[in-house]
């Protein structure tokens, strides 16, 4: 068992970048290497050359396929005969139910009532039973360990994990090596799993990368808890990036993100439409809005990332036509 898989890398250090290499053998010719993008139009409305990478063209959706399989995948027999449970608005569940399925266990997932419908049609489409709650009333991860207590099934967190962790890091250890060396790497933020992964892979190969978080505007428990100095909980948050609607961040997590990232952008809805549309209609790609904040932000500080290259994570693209067209149209948020 690695260090990452023990929950302890040396020093206190939940994860390493060796454990994101481990994770990349793990994951290679099972996920996708997805592609950089770029664009002329992006790359002059920013005066920065960006590179985005195309999270939306992972299996299951987004870039959670790479922990949740890493996580997955490295179970005992024991284990796998048990089954696997997580909790998770749809990305997540979507990777959990996905990985479960190639390696031949059972997923239980439970999901928000509200959760996006393309994304709850798409878990069961996977093979996974799906429980629901209330995200407004009920905690999602007390509800899912009881769950997974009581059928005694081995908890797969969407992000507080060292092996997500790990895996999640791989998409950033992809782009440098496709696209060379980077001056900023931008990446949206939740709980904190792609960012910590991110950081730890891009720290390695690029010491002096500057590291940005970006947020909902309504969603900020990392830029507050940054700013506190302490993990900082706040009501769950109202807004359309579903996938980014977590009350604090992970404790894992945050013992990485609070030493490596420099700062944390906020970005508010109708910046993350503006910038789907803008990649449906420029790039020819479909992100989702959690998918579209890291690139919102850039955007929307274009002065501040002008002469730099700039390394953007595009984290998904479940967004179904229907839910798609209603945000675009104003008409679900």
């Amino acid at each position: 068992m690695s260090q990452a898989e023990a929950g302890h890398a040396p020093g206190g250090v939940p994860i390493t970048f060796e454990d994101v290499r481990a994770a990349a053998g793990r994951i290679a010719g099972v996920a996708h290497r997805t592609p950089v993008l770029t664009s002329r139009t992006l790359d002059t409305m920013t005066g920065a050359t960006l590179l985005l990478k195309a999270e939306n063209l992972q299996r299951a959706g987004a870039f959670k396929f790479r922990g949740a399989y890493n996580r997955i995948s490295s179970l005992t027999a024991d284990e796998l005969a048990r089954g696997v449970c997580t909790w998770s608005s749809g990305n997540h569940a979507q990777a959990v139910a996905l990985s479960a399925a190639l390696v031949g266990t059972r997923a239980t997932v439970l999901m928000p009532e509200d959760a996006p419908v393309a994304k709850r049609i798409a878990t069961e489409q996977y093979g996974a039973t799906i429980v629901t709650y209330d995200r407004y009333r009920e905690d999602r991860e007390v509800k899912a360990r009881l769950l997974a207590e009581e059928r005694g099934l081995v908890p797969v967190p969407a992000f507080d994990d060292p092996m997500v962790m790990a895996g999640q890091g791989t998409a950033a250890l992809e782009l440098i090596e496709d696209a060379g060396p980077l001056d900023t790497l931008v990446v949206p933020m939740s709980g904190g799993g792609l960012m910590a992964g991110c950081a730890t892979a891009a720290r390695a190969l690029l010491p002096d990368v500057e590291l940005i978080g970006v947020e909902p505007a309504a969603g900020n428990d990392t830029a507050l808890s940054l700013a506190a100095g302490e993990r900082v909980r706040i009501p769950v948050p109202h807004t359309i990036a579903d996938g980014q609607q977590v009350e604090i961040p992970g404790a894992l997590t945050f013992e990485i993100n609070r030493r490596e990232v420099d700062e944390v952008l906020l970005v508010e809805d109708a910046a993350l439409v503006e910038t789907m549309v803008l990649l449906f209609e420029r790039v020819k790609t479909v992100v989702e809005p959690s998918g579209a904040s890291a690139l919102a932000a850039v955007l929307g500080n274009p002065g501040r990332f002008a002469g730099r290259r700039v390394g953007v994570i595009l984290s998904g693209g479940n967004a179904g036509a229907a839910r798609f067209a209603a945000l675009v149209s104003g008409a679900a948020w």
